[in-house]
């Protein structure tokens, strides 16, 4: 070949290698990590009182099951409710 054994012209594609991210789960291009890609909760879905922050309880069975779990870091009760806080990917790797 007379392109130096290149294909199109001479022209290498570089293979982009995708990173998981540990708080959101999802995959990412590193090139294009920035301080809003990543939409996580920074604190535990957690069983417990809203009104008492120290004592964990189990449901009873009258309670609705969304009755006293909810996010610590916002109250959001439901658990795949978006992330509350955006920041960088973090990776495995770090």
């Amino acid at each position: 070949m007379e392109n130096g054994g290149k294909a199109n012209g001479g022209e290498e594609k570089e293979k982009v290698v995708e990173k998981l991210c540990r708080r959101c789960k999802e995959t990412f291009n590193p090139s294009s990590n920035n301080t809003s890609s990543c939409r996580f909760h920074p604190s535990f879905f957690v069983s417990r009182r809203h009104d008492d922050q120290k004592r964990y309880y189990e449901l009873g069975p009258d309670d609705p099951p969304y009755a006293a779990k909810f996010y610590d870091c916002c109250g959001a009760e439901d658990p795949n409710a978006l992330g509350c806080r955006t920041d960088l990917h973090v990776t495995y790797d770090e």
